[in-house]
């Protein structure tokens, strides 16, 4: 029986939308459903970083921590818009670990994953400016180190625009109800959450990235074979006033073992996090706990001058990482690397679950994908993502402020406040809505910080945002930004664009 698509991608965050571009891009036919928002849950609830995990060493994760450095630069060449470096500054704790052992892990992370254009770690003296501003007078000695900032939310979804570019279906809001074999092929039926609505598609093979649901998926809609456990650890971050003036990030070592990052978000916040929970409950419901906020205040607390109080908190989000279980004890320890399992094939029509992942290594983790799958998928070439710029980020690393420059002579009516954002979020993709504007003016009315309902239109149009939520803190950050009666604005407009926009269809 011949399939409506080769390949079928249940769940829209960084490794399902990652893996659906790769494969279309190598020639397979590739649908794509998210039962929400494209990185709804776990996907753009990180701490934001490209990182190898430094305190993954201690752990002795050398192959994990080898494989994330090596993909720092790769993201951040295709993806500058979204992407660029930062520099840690890790203050050395006399009660906690060793300054030799600071050493030696920060010499393992230079030269383990081959770096080129990050600047290598040094020893600061932290009694001296900048390093000073912002922590307590006890620390004299730190170590700072390199490391890349990414939006994760929005790589998520320029890998689902590059990927529907190239000829991907991607449906978001819509359900996974079931998933039987019927002969060579999946047939798998699919529900529109708004609507209600049923549809049948048929797939020759199935890839479970359901982050979090990835075990109720496999046992309760694909009823495959697994021996795999998951073990759903929660991570919560806290963002407060910004602490401190200069661009270095912090990371603080804790009496627990763990580490907590302090880094400027934003311009004008400071992100704090992360925490290390285990989670049973409800996915639909995640959130941070009494316990968490006092946790990442105490240790923040404990290095920086001001000190960080619950009252401070503006904002905090939450997200659940769906790890292997590999039988740690503590959940800081359980292991952040992905595995695979493949279910089916010899005849039978294959399934393989993604448990797992970060979001640094999501592209090699959609390349070892699709090698297992490569038996079963019409592939037209090999891999090629290394060297291809995501939506947006057709520009060299370096040239960031001259992309500010460019948009703003091509249209002089945005300060440099304005177009750095847009750029930052769309890249060289920001003329498409700006279009032939001379004036703000020309872009609609103003929900707020410079969002007009050209950008909105178009993030409904172009990027599957259906809510104010979606545009506020997924698409953008501004929902930091707005005001409550702004964003009732801007949710009273989606709401009637979509309207219009479904009543135009029918």
């Amino acid at each position: 029986m011949a399939a409506d698509y080769d390949l079928l991608v249940i769940g829209g965050g960084i490794n399902g939308t990652g893996i659906a571009r790769d494969a279309v891009g190598r020639g397979a036919s590739v649908m794509l459903v998210e039962m929400g928002d494209l990185a709804g849950a776990t996907s753009s609830a990180s701490t934001k970083l490209i990182h190898g995990g430094l305190r993954y060493l201690e752990y002795y994760e050398f192959n994990l921590v080898r494989k994330a450095l090596k993909e720092r630069e790769v993201l951040w060449q295709a993806a500058p818009h979204i992407a660029w470096p930062l520099r840690f500054i890790l203050p050395h704790h006399k009660d906690l670990r060793p300054a030799w052992l600071l050493r030696l892990g920060l010499f393992l992370y230079d030269h383990l994953g081959g770096r080129k254009l990050l600047p290598a770690t040094r020893t600061v003296r932290l009694d001296q400016a900048p390093f000073s501003q912002g922590l307590k007078k006890l620390f004299q000695k730190g170590f700072e180190y390199s490391d890349c900032w990414v939006d994760d939310a929005r790589l998520v979804v320029l890998n689902a625009l590059d990927a529907a570019g190239r000829g991907a279906d991607i449906l978001t809001r819509t359900k996974c109800v079931s998933a039987r074999r019927d002969g060579d092929v999946w047939r798998v039926v699919l529900k529109d959450v708004a609507s209600g609505e049923e549809r049948t598609v048929t797939a020759s093979v199935l890839v479970n990235a359901g982050g979090p649901w990835v075990a109720d998926l496999l046992h309760g809609v694909v009823s495959a074979n697994s021996g795999a456990n998951i073990r759903l650890v929660k991570g919560s971050h806290i963002i407060v006033p910004r602490r401190f003036e200069h661009d270095r990030c912090f990371i603080f070592q804790n009496g627990d073992g763990r580490i907590v990052f302090a880094i400027p978000y934003e311009t004008d916040f400071t992100l704090i996090g992360t925490t290390d929970v285990d989670f049973e409950g409800d996915l639909r419901n995640v959130g941070i706990s009494t316990e968490e906020i006092d946790y990442l205040c105490k240790a923040a607390s404990e290095y920086l001058d001001e000190p960080v109080t619950p009252d401070d908190v503006v904002h905090t989000y939450s997200g659940v990482r769906p790890l292997y279980d590999d039988g740690a004890k503590d959940a800081k320890a359980a292991t952040r690397d992905y595995v695979l399992e493949l279910d089916g094939g010899d005849g039978t029509p294959p399934v393989l679950s993604v448990f797992g992942g970060k979001i640094t290594t999501y592209r090699k983790l959609s390349e070892h994908v699709l090698t297992r799958l490569e038996p079963f998928l019409p592939f037209k070439r090999g891999t090629w993502t290394a060297s291809a710029p995501l939506p947006g980020g057709d520009f060299k690393v370096d040239e960031f402020d001259a992309e500010v420059t460019r948009l703003r002579n091509d249209f002089p009516f945005l300060d440099v406040r304005f177009a750095t954002r847009l750029i930052r979020l769309y890249g060289t993709r920001a003329r498409e809505f700006l279009k032939d504007a001379s004036s703000a003016e020309d872009l609609g009315g103003c929900f707020g910080y410079n969002l007009h309902e050209a950008e909105v239109k178009w993030l409904i149009d172009r990027e599957w945002a259906r809510s104010a939520d979606d545009i506020l803190w997924r698409r953008t950050k501004l929902g930091l930004r707005l005001t409550l009666e702004e964003a009732s604005r801007l949710d009273s407009f989606v709401t009637g664009y979509l309207a219009d926009k479904t009543g135009a269809a029918a």
